[in-house]
């Protein structure tokens, strides 16, 4: 029987995380993606505690016009800006099973152009 989207997703995501992981010194920059809104957040899995956090539902994004793609590159450069008020200047980037093209490529690139290095 055929996997569902969901599976197949889980199963890509599992084989990411096998080889990822975040530490204090270089968090997890994990992607989560739905439907409307796009979230990513800097995580220490020694500790197991998330450190920065933004999603496209925070305030100042969700003010502004454009397609999901741009909001995403903004909720990049949002979660950048945050980490080097933490503290924080490198992280291994966690695509979570999605393809990095679209959304996802978007806030990686905008999370670059904020100063985050991965």
């Amino acid at each position: 029987m055929a996997l569902t989207k969901i599976e197949r997703r889980n199963r890509i995501r599992r084989r990411i995380r096998k080889n990822v992981e975040g530490s204090t010194a270089t968090p997890r920059l994990a992607v989560f993606r739905s439907n409307k809104e796009i979230y990513a957040q800097l995580i220490d899995d020694v500790n197991g505690k998330t450190l920065v956090a933004a999603s496209s539902l925070e305030k100042s994004i969700q003010d502004s016009k454009g397609t999901k793609s741009e909001i995403a590159a903004q909720v990049g450069k949002a979660l950048a800006e945050k980490a080097k008020e933490a503290g924080i200047s490198t992280c291994a980037f966690d695509r979570g099973g999605y393809l990095y093209h679209g959304r996802v490529k978007s806030l990686a690139e905008g999370a670059r152009e904020a100063g985050l290095k991965f």
